[in-house]
Parts: structure tokens; sequence; C-alpha cells
């Protein structure tokens, strides 16, 4: 962020191309690191897309697309269909601390609304929330789910 507060292109390209150079095989633009649980959802919308033309085509580029609320993923999610991310990375719900049963739904209902691959991100420190082997083992049956963090 910029002394106003704002992204700061400067920076994400100076990053952008560090990785580039460094030969590292892809990029999560807005994950779970860093200022992504500060930005609103236009501002994450708006830094994926800048990391999307900052990156030209020079690394693939996922999509941080996680939310508590699953609506608000699914917007997200969505945002991204068409524009040229290779996949998204969306971590557990925080805080709630769903069921089993729930983090299903939630990613089910996620992979419903695109196309793009979907990795799952389960972080139980940071969560609070712990995806159990036999949940990922009924997500993995969901075809564009096709990893986990």
């Amino acid at each position: 962020m910029d002394e106003n507060g704002n992204v700061c292109r400067t920076s994400l390209k100076k990053l952008i191309d560090y990785h580039v150079a460094n030969g590292t095989s892809a990029i999560v633009s807005v994950g779970t690191t860093g200022e992504s649980a500060t930005l609103s959802h236009e501002e994450h919308g708006d830094v994926v897309m800048m990391t999307l033309e900052l990156a030209d085509g020079r690394i693939p580029v996922i999509a941080g697309t996680g939310a508590n609320a699953t609506a608000e993923a699914i917007s997200l999610t969505k945002r991204f269909n068409d524009s040229g991310v290779v996949g998204c990375l969306t971590v557990t719900p925080y805080y709630n601390r769903p069921t089993q049963e729930g983090l299903f739904q939630h990613f089910k209902a996620i992979a419903e609304h695109t196309d793009l691959p979907q990795i799952l991100y389960n972080v139980p420190s940071r969560t609070g929330c712990d995806m159990l082997p036999e949940t990922v083992g009924r997500l993995a049956e969901i075809k564009n789910i096709v990893g986990i963090k």
C-alpha cells in the first residue's frame, strides 16, 4: 500500500518481476497472507486484475477468492471467470467454524459457479476450522476442484 492507502502499483510490479526472474511457477494474488483481509471486495478484485495486467502472461496468476461468506466467495470467483487467471485458491471459512458438511456445501457451491480450477486451502491454525480428509475426498469428486494447499 502507498502512503494514501492505495495499492502501490510500482511495488506490485517489482514483486511480480522478482518472481518471474527467479522462476516462481505461479503467483497467488490476494491469497490469505498480506493485506487481503483489509481490502474491500472491489479492491480485492482490482488487485487481482492489476496482477494479471502486470504479469502480462509471464507467469500464471491464481486468484485468491476465499471469504467467510459463501455468497462473497462465489461473487469473487465469478468476477474472474473470464479474466485470464488459471485458477482460484479458496480458504476455508474462518471464525464461524462450519461443520464438515458446511465446508462441503461451501466449496461445492463455489465450484458450481465457475469452470475455473479450484484449489482448496486448509489452514486451521489461522481459520479455526480444519477440513478433514473425508471432506476433501468428497470434494475431490467435483471436476473443477483440482488441489489442496
